[in-house]
């Protein structure tokens, strides 16, 4: 059954606001070599909705639509050749041949998620050049810079259905295995520089392993162990279209969608695509501390907006620096920097007992474990003073001894009682 992911949108037109359900396809169909529709799971960052995008800080401050782009909203239609040829002239090492397959990525990218490439093409100028710059420190192909489009669309908050996050979509074994901390405050795999750099590390060493991009590519998305599973069913076969057939549903898409991604982000005007105006955030510098310090206090005392604290330091799930268990760095615009140093004890005092009130000591409350012990021993002396009962009318030592789970010895023991005579009213011991 073809699943859908259904979305409430609201749109406004001109006589007020409606409310429609848009269907969100999560797969594709296409035909394959032998005539038959086969069932293809699109990539996470092809289901991110751009609304929700739109909705992150730096969407929000510095990026605009263009308004001088007069382009139709018209997806035009292009022979296969024409694909073909633009693919081949792409600036890249990296095998991206054209097929079936590639051209339904194209068409999904160029015409429904249109809107989405728009947005990416704005915010690649936050990120691009972060990533070019760690591909390039592993001495790796730039072109890899467009997984992230495929991944989560250039969104650094980007959890997946299994956990995978951030922009490069690192799960959490994966990302403590290329240096990224996760704990309860910390997740680096949103921090967009160290990930960047965890990215580019693991991609280099997925390379010595298979010395074939596209194989390269597809272990990015599903392990290199489900790779060689692949190899091996396809009887040692190590070209990416080979092996297809015997790859998980999810990574068969993933190869001709990172094909797509850098076809649509380079031949986008030859789709009637406008990019997002963007304009650049303030320059940044980093501070580091050595005490815990919240969001909170920082934006109070330097006047500025925990949303725009949240977007420079991503890495930190609770809005604490926690600066006390080791040094941690914060991001600041830089002209909020010096500010920073000159007010570092006013940002640590500001309501630290609310903001961070996690205890360092605790008093127990002794007066009622006082009470207790008390109870305790008062119940045992209770228990060593033993048992008497009153002798009845007719009683002998064992009918007393029976009713009280004794002995007559032990009664004898107890009262001194050297015979059998015993007088009704008097108590006697039984315990």
């Amino acid at each position: 059954m073809k699943k859908k992911l259904y979305m409430l949108i609201v749109a406004c037109g001109l006589q007020g606001g409606m409310m429609w359900a848009q269907q969100v396809e999560t797969e594709i169909k296409v035909m394959n070599a032998q005539g038959k529709e086969e069932v293809i799971d699109l990539p996470e960052g092809m289901l991110t909705e751009v609304d929700s995008l739109l909705h992150l800080y730096n969407a929000k401050t510095y990026l605009k639509p263009d308004t001088d782009c007069n382009l139709p909203d018209v997806n035009p239609v292009y022979t296969k050749e024409e694909y073909m040829e633009r693919l081949k002239r792409l600036p890249s090492i990296i095998e991206m041949p054209y097929n079936d397959i590639v051209q339904k990525f194209i068409d999904r990218y160029s015409g429904r998620l249109r809107r989405s490439v728009s947005f990416m093409l704005g915010a690649q100028n936050f990120y691009i050049p972060i990533f070019e710059q760690a591909l390039e420190t592993y001495g790796l192909p730039l072109e890899l810079k467009y997984l992230p489009v495929i991944e989560s669309a250039f969104n650094p908050q980007a959890v997946s259905r299994v956990g995978a996050t951030g922009l490069w979509q690192f799960m959490l074994a994966t990302g403590k295995n290329y240096g990224l901390e996760v704990n309860s405050l910390v997740d680096e795999r949103k921090d967009p520089i160290k990930a960047s750099y965890a990215a580019a590390h693991y991609l280099s060493d997925l390379y010595k392993i298979f010395g074939d991009w596209n194989l390269v590519i597809a272990a990015y998305n599903t392990g290199p162990e489900n790779i060689n599973k692949a190899i091996h069913r396809a009887k040692g076969k190590t070209d990416y279209w080979e092996i297809y057939p015997f790859l998980p549903k999810e990574t068969r898409g993933y190869v001709p969608a990172f094909i797509a991604a850098n076809y649509i982000m380079n031949y986008y005007c030859e789709h009637n695509i406008c990019p997002m105006v963007t304009e650049l955030p303030a320059k940044t510098d980093t501070v580091t501390v050595h005490r815990d310090v919240h969001f909170e206090q920082i934006a109070q005392v330097l006047h500025m907006s925990v949303d725009q604290l949240k977007e420079l330091n991503p890495q930190y799930r609770r809005n604490i620096v926690n600066g006390s268990t080791k040094p941690s760095i914060i991001k600041l615009p830089s002209t909020k920097v010096n500010l920073f140093i000159d007010n570092e004890e006013a940002i640590y005092a500001y309501q630290t007992d609310s903001l961070l009130s996690r205890r360092s000591t605790v008093a127990v409350n002794q007066e009622y474990v006082e009470q207790q012990s008390k109870k305790s021993k008062k119940s045992s002396r209770s228990r060593s003073r033993g048992k008497s009962v009153t002798i009845r009318q007719g009683d002998t030592l064992s009918e007393i001894a029976a009713r009280n789970h004794t002995t007559v010895a032990k009664l004898k023991k107890l009262n001194k009682i050297s015979g059998t005579n015993i007088r009704a009213g008097k108590k006697i011991r039984v315990k």
